[in-house]
């Protein structure tokens, strides 16, 4: 299974963490790196999102939309594991309840997109920390720590791959 840690875009500032939007800064970044991860992912074999999953808050919300929107026929929907508060067992378990053996993206905030990165990788310390919009895409042989082999990552406002 082909796993995508995609850190939602930059957000505007908000007394109520749940409802901040993306600003137009990171809803371009997010269109930008659509391209790059479409582009690396043809590079590679590596199928288009099958699944779309993405915390509650709005700006997961926003971000998820927009990489549906380029990635055509996905499912998207809500998983409240990826609330940034949440932790990687129920990550793990959200990734098993699911079904998807091809591809599927996650859409959340920091820190457990480090932290779920982390776990995969078996504690990687070459990875970049994901900046608003960066992603990291995985191979996940098993769902457990150590279990994914990095494919790529990119972060905005270039995209440049990373291996």
């Amino acid at each position: 299974m082909i796993v995508t840690v995609w850190r939602h875009g930059e957000a505007e500032c908000g007394a109520n963490d749940r409802l901040r939007q993306l600003t137009s800064m990171g809803r371009d970044d997010v269109s930008a790196g659509c391209v790059q991860f479409r582009t690396a992912c043809n590079a590679r074999g590596i199928t288009p999102p099958q699944r779309i999953l993405h915390s509650p808050w709005v700006r997961t919300i926003q971000t998820a939309k927009i990489i549906a929107a380029v990635f055509g026929p996905c499912t998207v929907a809500v998983e409240s594991a990826l609330r940034p508060d949440s932790d990687v067992p129920a990550v793990d378990a959200a990734i098993c309840a699911d079904g998807v053996q091809e591809h599927i993206v996650l859409v959340s905030h920091q820190p457990l997109v480090s932290r779920v990165v982390d776990h995969y990788l078996g504690g990687l310390e070459s990875m970049p920390f994901l900046t608003p919009g960066g992603l990291i895409t995985m191979s996940l042989d098993r769902v457990s720590r150590g279990g994914a082999k990095l494919l790529f990552w990119a972060l905005p406002p270039t995209y440049e791959e990373g291996i």
